[in-house]
């Protein structure tokens, strides 16, 4: 299964991808946090990284 990443160094926290997936990302400090990285099925976490203006969010493989 994947579970999102965030990028901080890129993140401008526009909120776009706490939107599509509220129970999965969270804008703390101007940031985007994952707060649910299993939560995945409950949104579509690929349409968070499509949409995502500074390429900060990936799917990576769960180790």
């Amino acid at each position: 299964m994947e579970k999102p990443t965030v990028d901080h160094e890129l993140c401008i926290g526009c909120g776009i991808c706490a939107e599509l997936c509220p129970e999965v990302f969270e804008i703390r400090d101007e940031k985007s946090w994952v707060v649910g990285p299993d939560k995945c099925s409950t949104c579509n976490c690929q349409e968070s990284v499509d949409n995502c203006p500074v390429d900060a969010i990936e799917l990576e493989e769960d180790q």
